[in-house]
C-alpha cells in the first residue's frame, strides 16, 4: 500500500523506488500485487511512464491522509521518548564541510539530546520521514517551515601554490578544471557570469563526492568551482585561495527545512530549540563573510 501511494503521488515508479529505497521494480511488484488483490488496474503502464487510472485517482486522497496520519503518530510517539533524539539529513557535501564544526557547539550545548545524520542526494519527504530538519541546497520558495542560510555563491578556489605556479595573468583555460558530479554545470555557469573564457568548460576530473575534489584542490590537482559557504574553512585557513575576483551566485540557496509543526511537538522543547541554534550557529560565519 505504501508503494501505491508514493507511487501515486510522483505519478512515478522511480520516484517512488527513490523515496522508499528500493528498486522501480519492486515497487511495479507491489502495485501489482494490490492490483490483483483488488481486482482492478490502478496504473497504465506505456513506453513514456505511468498515469493512473481513474480507480487509482479515487483512492490517492484518501491513502496520502492515512500515510500522513500514520507518520504524524509515529512522530508523536518518538516524542515521548525521555531522552530526545535528532535525526538531520544532509546532501553529503554539506554533511561533510558544512555541518560537523556547528554541530559539535549544538551538541555541547544540548548534551540530552543525541544527534544523528543521514547523508543523502535528495532532500527526504519531512511529512513522512522521521528527520527534524534537512539541510540542503534548493531554490528558495518561501514554503513553511523553510529557512536559507545564505546564497549560493560560487568562484574558482585552488591550492595557493598551484595558483602561485600558473602566473598572471591566470589562464583558465590551460589549467586543469576539477568538477563535482552534482553542480556539472558550475563552470560554464561562472564563465558566462564572469566574461572569462575556459575553452571546453567540460574537461577535467570528475568526482562523485563534493568533498573529494576540495581535497584534489588543496592537493594542487587543479581548479575547483568553489561553493563559498562549504569552503569558509578551507579558506580562512590558506588551503584554498580564491582564483579570481568575480565570483557569481547560482540562484540556489544553502536551505534548512523543518517538517510542518505539529500539535504534540511543543516550540519550546529541546528539539525545536536545537533547531533554531543550529540556524543561528549557520549564519554566523556567512554573515561576518557577507
Amino acid at each position: 500500500m505504501r508503494a501505491f501511494e508514493a507511487a501515486a503521488r510522483h505519478v512515478s515508479f522511480a520516484a517512488a523506488a527513490e523515496e522508499l529505497n528500493v528498486t522501480a521494480g519492486a515497487i511495479s511488484q507491489h502495485i501489482r500485487t494490490l492490483e490483483d488483490w483488488a481486482g482492478t488496474p490502478l496504473f497504465r503502464r506505456n513506453a513514456q511512464g505511468v498515469a493512473l487510472t481513474s480507480a487509482g485517482r479515487a483512492l490517492v486522497a484518501d491513502f496520502t491522509v492515512a500515510f500522513d496520519r500514520l507518520a504524524d503518530a509515529t512522530r508523536a510517539l518518538r516524542n515521548l521518548k525521555p531522552n530526545a533524539d535528532f535525526h538531520i539529513a544532509a546532501l553529503p557535501s554539506v554533511a561533510q564541510l558544512w555541518l560537523p564544526r556547528r554541530l559539535s557547539r549544538i551538541r555541547a550545548q544540548f548534551p540530552e539530546i543525541s544527534f544523528s545524520v543521514t547523508a543523502m542526494e535528495t532532500p527526504p519527504s519531512l511529512s513522512r520521514e522521521l528527520f527534524d530538519l534537512s539541510i540542503f541546497f534548493a531554490t528558495p520558495d518561501g514554503s513553511p517551515g523553510q529557512r536559507v542560510i545564505c546564497p549560493d555563491e560560487i568562484v574558482p578556489v585552488c591550492a595557493p601554490d598551484l595558483l602561485a605556479r600558473a602566473g598572471k595573468p591566470l589562464e583558465f583555460s590551460r589549467l586543469p578544471l576539477l568538477h563535482d558530479q552534482t553542480w556539472q554545470e558550475d563552470w560554464h555557469l561562472w564563465s558566462q557570469a564572469a566574461g572569462v573564457p575556459l575553452g571546453d568548460d567540460q574537461k577535467g576530473a570528475r568526482f562523485s563526492l563534493y568533498s573529494l575534489a576540495v581535497e584534489e584542490a588543496k592537493a594542487g590537482a587543479g581548479l575547483l568551482m568553489g561553493h563559498l559557504c562549504l569552503l569558509e574553512d578551507a579558506l580562512a585557513s590558506g588551503a584554498l585561495v580564491k582564483a579570481h575576483g568575480r565570483s557569481c551566485r547560482t540562484g540556489r540557496a544553502l536551505v534548512v527545512q523543518a517538517p510542518a509543526q505539529h500539535p504534540q511537538t511543543a516550540r519550546d522543547g529541546p528539539r525545536h530549540r536545537a533547531s533554531e541554534r543550529l540556524i543561528q550557529a549557520g549564519r554566523e560565519r556567512t554573515n561576518d563573510r557577507t
